[in-house]
């Protein structure tokens, strides 16, 4: 099954699908059918993507085993948010579970008290073994020391690149920034139609593959005070660094409103030699029906900056329950099943990156992932960094303030000037966020 973007698997009809399922076999999930009382039917709201379509064809087994029906309503990703904001805000208990994204929206749902506290639970099923789950994915689902979700779905920033290209110009991986900036110049050189470097440019796409070179390169969004820290020494080198690889090295008149779909693409015509980009969109370049240099990609961890390599290791998707629901305890039985080993495997399998360190500990695990894909991953889990973006109610906002210091510096103006601005931006983003 091919690997596609959280953004972008979209189901062609994006609308409203109601599915009538039901519970599958196991894996310490404790499944015995209905309990406390609470309704046999489970209501559970999924975002249209691949592992959506995985688990369904495993629910009936669920069903099965449980005695338990899960009633599913399926929505493209702008729906999904447009429904949660309307029915969570009125207090619904027509929702049980919930597939949300952590980064994106979990901060707000944390705060406005949508989640309900799982750490009993998590805590209480030993087989179902929490410890299981890499420290970033479920340090991004706690919210004031509370489990409030369960990563489904994982993605860390990796290193792609052209073997090919460096092979010719007798060049090494890049294990460190100044390495990679060093060879990008290089093939920039020698290759005038291709560009050393290529990634995303876009205000606000940007800022979650920036990341890793800001906290690379030693900063952070914020410092350990929880003040705006773009305009920190760390951040200011991390932007100018990314700015320069796209301005001097990257493809010519590049534009700056690039998201992962066209600088993929450039990158999949051959027209880069280096990419960096999340782990969770490789089946597009290495599948020669997408791309023409499917036979020459590398992958590798992402280079190290003075602070070591930080890549991020987020949770795109998780699943938690509705605070409001009153059938929380049948609703913490399909999350069980449905984020326990077994299942947790097949979603591996069939290329969704899970959760779970077991998974990328086994072979089978990995027997799907190109051979230095799956080490660069594995090196990313160690000392991964939990969030991609800043972590606050409002994203959005968020994003469109420390994004701009990106394109400004990709189109070479004033870096200093642009992150002061962006400090106070941010700033503000972070006040209103504690009111």
């Amino acid at each position: 099954m091919a690997m596609v973007s959280r953004r972008t698997v979209l189901a062609a009809a994006g609308g409203l699908v109601a599915v009538a399922a039901a519970g599958c076999s196991t894996n310490g999930s404790g499944t015995g059918g209905g309990d406390s009382g609470g309704s046999t039917t489970v209501k559970v709201t999924m975002a249209n993507h691949v592992w959506t379509e995985n688990v369904k064809k495993a629910i009936p087994d669920f069903e099965k085993a449980s005695g338990l029906k899960i009633e599913i309503t399926q929505l493209a990703e702008d729906q999904l948010s447009d429904q949660y904001n309307v029915k969570l805000n009125a207090g619904t208990s027509e929702i049980d579970v919930m597939m949300y994204r952590p980064l994106q929206e979990g901060r707000l749902f944390a705060q406005n008290k949508y989640l309900a506290d799982l750490t009993s639970k998590a805590k209480g099923d030993s087989a179902w073994d929490l410890s299981d789950f890499q420290p970033a994915p479920i340090a991004a689902t706690t919210y004031q020391g509370k489990v409030v979700g369960v990563p489904i779905i994982t993605e860390r920033e990796v290193l792609y690149y052209r073997k090919d290209l460096l092979q010719k110009a007798g060049l090494s991986i890049p294990k460190t920034l100044d390495e990679l900036q060093a060879a990008a110049k290089a093939i920039k050189a020698s290759n005038p139609d291709v560009a050393g470097f290529v990634a995303r440019t876009g205000k606000s796409p940007a800022v979650t593959q920036f990341s890793s070179f800001l906290y690379s390169m030693g900063g952070d969004w914020v410092d350990s005070s929880g003040k705006a820290a773009v305009n920190s020494d760390a951040a200011k080198k991390a932007y100018a660094l990314y700015g320069s690889l796209i301005k001097n090295y990257g493809p010519a008149n590049v534009s700056t409103d690039m998201s992962w779909p066209d600088a993929m693409a450039i990158f999949t015509q051959g027209k880069a030699a280096f990419y960096t980009e999340a782990d969770s969109l490789y089946k597009n370049a290495t599948d020669p029906a997408k791309s023409k240099v499917a036979d020459t990609v590398g992958f590798a961890v992402f280079p190290a900056g003075p602070a070591g390599s930080k890549p991020y290791n987020i949770p795109s998707w998780a699943l938690g329950v509705n605070d409001a629901s009153k059938n929380q305890a049948n609703a913490w039985k399909f999350i069980l099943w449905a984020t326990g080993k077994d299942q947790t495997m097949a979603q591996q399998k069939g290329g969704i990156p899970g959760a779970r360190s077991s998974v990328w500990a086994a072979a089978e695990g990995t027997s799907t992932y190109p051979k230095d894909l799956a080490e660069a991953i594995a090196a990313s889990t160690k000392g991964g960094v939990d969030h991609d973006r800043p972590v606050v109610a409002q994203v959005v906002k968020a994003r469109e303030a420390v994004g701009q210091p990106i394109v400004d510096s990709i189109k070479g103006s004033d870096v200093n000037a642009s992150v002061e601005t962006a400090a106070k931006a941010f700033q503000a983003v972070l006040d209103s966020d504690k009111k």
